[in-house]
């Protein structure tokens, strides 16, 4: 990434200003270089550690113009005499032997032993010093070393970043160009963004956005997306920058696409809060985001779809978004098979817009998600059959589109999905169809349809569910049998009240009451999308309660098939079935608190974005 700003002739120093070597200085070079061909090393560290500046700007120049020619590992005994001529006072000295030392730099090995050897003090004088062309290659000779890991925290804790900060507002657009490129460099570790932030670099990023110049953009906009990866950060840029968001808005419409592709990854990671959620909608980001989700370029495609998700968390934006035309465009990337990511962003984004308005939920069944999703979900990913079927729950929580739902037949996937290897697909499909069961409508022969096939049907589904040692899964099971039962439909009565296997189950679990072992596996709903396991904290308490719930689930079951009597006098009455399967919550998930003993305490995340 770091240029010198003075080179020897060759492309890698395309932006010199000035050439380091006049022609006749250049043949006296290689004569020289001719001339010690049977041991130049020795000789140039003969005459690096010369008193003569004379002599020691001979050495600096053949050594710029070999490590110019070939750039390969070297040891301790080439970089000593380049560092001690890296400390001369001479101007031109320095010029050449930061040259040299930056090209040694390209090297991954040399990165390391030049910081080893103390490279970085002599590189930070030459910083302040007020040659631009000592302080143009010794930024860059920074930038290099910072591309290197084991690097970046020495580097940061050396004093570089002030100085760096200082050259970032540099006239000249090469000094400038690599300080940004170091800064960059500095910003993928939580520590040194910190460090970063406290030698005030934050004023500076935000306003070289400004700048005319591509690279210095791209660096700053990039530096900027990492830094608002930290919620403290990106607090401190909500209070000290309020014009960060139309920059970056703007530059979304920068005729560069790394530029615009940064922009929205910038923005992606700002929309991880509240404020800058609705901030983005109210500075005009919905159209270019638009543009970019139609973009045939991957990396545009991918950026703009993490935004879109995250801005799509904040309730307030819902409309905002479907009113600026993304439902199509976010329906067709489902279909994205070349990315799995760009296909959970778009599913992600679809289930967050129908999170909180029935005209949404409407809109977005109208315009072909379902259909949509039922063509694809058994074949994606695992993580895009999540997100799916997570979609099609809250989907499913509406009235008015259930039975539309059922007539689509969603319920031919969702049933064979109840047996995925992930959980969380499991689950989610799982309440996806109890959702579909509550209250669904006057008819009920979509489950009908479904009772023995695909796969074993919903019959074995259920088998399945109330077998299970998972407590939620088993309280999906029991609240979808009381929705149908509720439904009166003769066929269903028969299928269930003849099933050989279903109210033996139910009996065990009515009778069980809270006897659940406390090791037994537990569950929780949903935690960021995935969904919690044996691992949650779930008080005893609330292990004992969720028993009971499902327990008392059990009796109303015998109760609907006639079977009650058989448990004898001290059967409790389980009450009313409760409300729907998914209620309430936020974008963290729904877990056992606040839920009735009727409703369904298995819930799909209703608002999903990407930190």
């Amino acid at each position: 990434m770091g240029q010198s700003c003075c080179g020897c002739g060759s492309s890698r120093r395309s932006n010199a200003s000035e050439p380091l070597l006049l022609e006749n200085e250049r043949e006296a070079v290689a004569d020289l270089l001719q001339y010690l061909e049977s041991s130049p090393l020795a000789a140039l560290t003969t005459l690096s550690f010369s008193d003569n500046v004379d002599l020691q700007r001979s050495a600096a120049l053949a050594f710029a113009e070999i490590t110019e020619k070939e750039v390969r590992e070297v040891g301790r005994d080439t970089l000593d005499p380049v560092l001690f001529l890296l400390g001369s006072h001479d101007n031109e000295v320095q010029r050449a032997a930061s040259a040299a030392l930056g090209n040694l730099a390209v090297n991954p090995e040399n990165k390391t032993l030049i910081v080893r050897l103390g490279g970085l003090d002599p590189l930070i004088r030459q910083m302040l010093s007020p040659n631009v062309e000592v302080q143009c290659n010794a930024v860059g000779c920074i930038t290099n070393l910072a591309t290197h890991d084991e690097n970046k925290s020495k580097i940061a804790k050396s004093g570089a970043l002030v100085p760096l900060t200082r050259l970032a507002r540099s006239k000249d657009m090469r000094v400038q160009r690599n300080a940004t490129g170091a800064l960059l460099n500095m910003t993928h570790s939580d520590e040194n963004r910190q460090q970063l932030v406290g030698a005030g670099a934050i004023p500076v990023l935000v306003g070289l956005l400004n700048s005319e110049d591509t690279d210095v953009q791209y660096y700053c906009t990039t530096a900027l997306s990492n830094i608002a990866v930290d919620g403290a950060n990106r607090k401190k840029l909500a209070q000290s920058e309020p014009k960060l968001v139309q920059s970056l808005v703007t530059l979304m419409d920068s005729p560069s696409l790394k530029v615009q592709c940064q922009a929205a990854l910038a923005l992606r990671n700002l929309a991880s809060d509240e404020k800058y959620q609705t901030e983005i909608v109210k500075s005009e980001g919905l159209p270019p985001l638009l543009r970019l989700l139609h973009s045939t370029y991957l990396p545009l495609i991918l950026s703009a779809a993490a935004c879109v998700r995250n801005v799509s968390i904040h309730p307030s934006n819902e409309s905002p978004i479907i009113d600026s035309g993304f439902l199509q465009p976010l329906i067709d990337l489902l279909s994205f098979e070349e990315n799995e990511e760009v296909q959970c962003h778009a599913i992600s984004t679809l289930r967050n817009l129908a999170a909180s308005s029935e005209k949404n939920k409407g809109a977005i069944v109208e315009a072909g998600a379902v259909e949509r999703i039922k063509e694809l979900v058994l074949a994606v990913p695992l993580n895009v059959q999540s997100e799916m079927t997570a979609c099609v729950a809250v989907l499913a929580l509406s009235d008015e589109l259930k039975p539309q739902l059922l007539e689509l037949g969603i319920c031919e996937v969702l049933i064979p999905l109840t047996n995925s290897p992930s959980v969380e697909v499991q689950g989610n499909s799982a309440a996806a169809i109890g959702n579909l069961s509550s209250k669904a409508a006057d008819d009920y022969d979509a489950f009908n349809k479904v009772w023995n096939k695909p796969e074993g049907g919903l019959h074995t589904y259920l088998v399945r569910f109330l077998g299970s040692t998972d407590q939620t899964f088993q309280h999906i099971a029991v609240w979808t049998l009381v929705q149908l039962l509720e439904s009166e439909d003769e066929v269903l009565y028969k299928n269930i009240k003849t099933s050989a296997f279903l109210l033996p189950s139910i009996r065990q679990l009515a009778e069980a009451r809270s006897s659940t072992p406390h090791g037994s596996p537990t569950a929780g709903g949903t935690d960021g999308g995935k969904r919690v396991g044996s691992d949650a904290s779930i008080s005893d308490q609330e292990m004992e309660n969720g028993a009971d719930e499902i327990a008392g689930l059990s009796r109303r079951i015998l109760d609907l098939t006639d079977d009650g009597d058989e448990l004898g006098s001290d059967r409790k009455d389980a009450g009313g079935a409760g409300e729907s399967p998914v209620e309430g919550g936020d974008q963290n998930g729904l877990g056992l608190n606040g839920v009735d003993s009727g409703a369904l305490r298995y819930g799909v995340v209703e608002r999903d974005g990407e930190p």
